[in-house]
């Protein structure tokens, strides 16, 4: 059994990790840091804490309505990307330990083909 690093519990919740292939388990944010356990592996754990966070970058589709995944940037380990059944509920939470001017929005599909094509005919 892994030992919790959070003292405080205030939301968990079902999720899936995204990092390798798709592992499902838990959620669990707290006073000390966002963890994430695997239902079927022990070994195969998750924990930030609030201090190693750097980013958290919400996909953001159709104006605010959809949110399918959400990725937790730390500084040094990488990029983390999670989703959950109510993922609005899980940045609200985070959102009380982390600076909101660090929780940002990812880019669009469009946006992503416009910087393409700027970067093309800047270096031509």
């Amino acid at each position: 059994m892994v030992l919790s690093i959070n003292t405080k519990v205030d939301l968990t919740m079902k999720a899936t990790s995204h990092i390798r292939i798709s592992d499902y388990g838990h959620i669990m944010i707290g006073d000390k840091g966002f963890e994430f356990y695997n239902k079927r592996d022990a070994r195969k754990f998750i924990q930030i804490p609030w201090e190693e966070v750097d980013y958290v970058i919400a996909s953001v589709m159709f104006k605010g309505k959809w949110i399918p995944r959400y990725a937790i940037q730390t500084k040094t380990n990488g990029t983390f990307t999670f989703s959950s059944k109510n993922p609005k509920k899980v940045l609200r939470a985070i959102r009380e330990y982390v600076d909101p001017n660090r929780m940002v929005q990812s880019l669009g599909f469009f946006d992503v083909i416009k910087r393409a094509f700027k970067n093309i005919f800047k270096k031509s």
